[in-house]
């Protein structure tokens, strides 16, 4: 029996204080192995999550303008032509006009705005290896093709022509009266030899009003096709329709993550931008008038560019969000 006052082997054991410090240093040496452990994987692990959730819940965040770099093309540094039958403008290089600007952005490589004489048009043509789509403003357009389409398009519709291959196409006025305007647009596909291929859709003037609307997307984005879903097209490019009232804003999500470029082109009312007045809308601190063009470098997904009506009326513009490669 051990002596009340003398503490058995077993105690010392227990209450030394060098094997104490054995154990503290040897917990402590796993929190910091679990700990070096946690902050290895935290990152990625956050990251993949991140990519299983729907873009409306990713965490987003609004560009600085400082961090943008956007270059206004005025409506009168466009290209442009009066052929009498055809009065139209020109944001990139075409028909002999060479742009001081940009060939190119992204996929785009075309967009004419153009108004048709009543009882004139485009006669038949070929067309190979470009993405087609008109915005129609005003008017009626009668769209004509090899494929055995034949449409009259008015405002609101979009018409969309994968040339693909080779299709041939005619595009006219058959109207006695009024001119028709809308937006010719050409993007280089991302794949090369495609099946030609038609599309037609309308979006009226109440899904844009003080909203984004998609129109155009790619199909690596587009998801299962629906009635209000948008167009499809083979190219890294989205394109919104919106007609803004004055004080309003909307805010764009940058489709994709990395690197993005955006364009911003405001529809003319007329044939020249107004002195004074009408439609006017900012990009970061760019004001555009009628016709005038934003081209937004430095946007980065995930996260917003904001378009606010600055002007006393209604403005219809184009928002495209872009692949970094030019065509």
């Amino acid at each position: 029996m051990s002596s009340p006052n003398k503490p058995t082997e077993q105690q010392q054991q227990l209450t030394s204080p060098t094997n104490n410090f054995q154990f503290t240093t040897k917990t402590f040496a796993l929190l910091i192995a679990l700990l070096a452990l946690t902050l290895a994987f935290t990152n990625p692990i956050r990251q993949s999550l991140t990519s299983l959730l729907p873009t409306a819940a990713r965490p987003l965040r609004t560009m600085s303008t400082s961090s943008l770099k956007i270059t206004k093309q005025p409506w009168s540094a466009r290209g442009h032509s009066d052929h009498d039958w055809l009065y139209t403008f020109h944001t990139f290089s075409f028909a002999g006009w060479q742009s001081t600007f940009r060939e190119s952005f992204g996929p785009l490589r075309v967009i004419n705005e153009d108004r048709v004489k009543p009882t004139t048009g485009f006669g038949a043509h070929s067309h190979a290896e470009f993405l087609i789509f008109s915005y129609i403003v005003n008017g009626t357009l009668e769209h004509r093709d090899s494929m055995g389409n034949l449409e009259y398009l008015k405002r609101g519709e979009v018409q969309f022509t994968s040339a693909g291959t080779g299709i041939r196409h005619s595009e006219y006025n058959r109207d006695k009266n009024d001119e028709v305007h809308f937006l010719q647009i050409w993007a280089k596909p991302d794949i090369r030899g495609l099946k030609p291929h038609y599309e037609t859709k309308k979006f009226t003037d109440e899904q844009k009003a003080d909203k984004l609307v998609r129109v155009m997307e790619s199909t690596s984005r587009l998801g299962e096709k629906t009635e209000t879903s948008p167009i499809g097209l083979q190219a890294d490019l989205s394109m919104d329709a919106s007609i803004l009232s004055p004080g309003k804003k909307v805010v764009h999500e940058v489709v994709a993550e990395g690197p993005r470029k955006v364009l911003v082109q405001l529809v003319m009312n007329g044939r020249k931008q107004p002195k004074e007045g009408g439609a006017k809308i900012k990009v970061g601190d760019v004001v555009l008038g009628e016709g005038d063009a934003a081209f937004v470098e430095g946007v980065k997904g995930p996260g917003q560019v904001e378009v606010e009506n600055v002007g006393e009326g209604k403005a219809e513009f184009l928002l495209f969000d872009l692949g970094m490669n030019d065509a």
